[in-house]
């Protein structure tokens, strides 16, 4: 492989990564809008967790709380 084949390649993979991190905070957000949408609804936190494969702390971590559901 040459110099530029590199560095094309360096650029595309920085591109894609990118791309990934804008993916990933747009759909944390979104997360978050529904985890709070369910918890005003009276979904239990563990049952928020479960559907969003996170622990029950990463749920209070997402919404901003402590363990007992207050900032």
């Amino acid at each position: 492989m040459n110099e530029a084949t590199a560095i094309r390649r360096i650029k595309a993979a920085a591109r894609k990564r990118a791309q990934a991190d804008a993916i990933k905070r747009e759909a944390t957000a979104e997360l978050r809008i529904y985890c709070r949408e369910a918890q005003k609804a009276g979904v239990p936190i563990t049952r928020i967790a479960s559907e969003a494969s996170l622990s029950r702390q990463g749920v209070y971590d997402l919404l901003g709380n402590d363990l007992h559901g207050r900032r």
